[in-house]
């Protein structure tokens, strides 16, 4: 089975049992119509890409870390930008923090006024 096939895989048993996924190398992890997409190795974090499916013109995101019951907003409100998949219309937001996170961090995407914030486990 092929890694991307594992993490999809991957992805759709954790969208059954809950909205939260490893990311200690690359994590899909999607809740209701907003997907997070994290690119990293160990917990370095080098790319984060928010999803939100549908058109929402000024629909903004951002990131945020929980971390012992702690939650900290890793960045400011972003504007997503319209992008086309097919007939279908998606807002995108990515992120290139460059950065460690703590050992088992949850890292968040929030858009404002949409519903679900996917979570990835930050971890080695």
């Amino acid at each position: 089975m092929t890694t991307h096939r594992m993490i999809t895989l991957a992805a759709a048993v954790l969208a059954l049992v809950g909205v939260a996924g490893p990311a200690h190398a690359d994590a899909d992890v999607t809740d209701g119509r907003v997907s997070l997409t994290v690119h990293g190795h160990g917990v370095r974090v080098d790319r984060v890409d928010g999803w939100l499916t549908g058109r929402h013109p000024g629909a903004r995101a951002r990131l945020y870390t929980v971390y012992q019951g702690s939650r900290t907003d890793l960045t400011a409100w972003k504007r997503a930008r319209v992008r086309s998949a097919g007939r279908q219309r998606i807002m995108q937001a990515t992120w290139t923090p460059h950065r460690r996170l703590p050992q088992g961090a949850w890292l968040c995407v929030q858009y404002d006024g949409a519903d679900g914030d996917p979570c990835a486990r930050i971890h080695r």
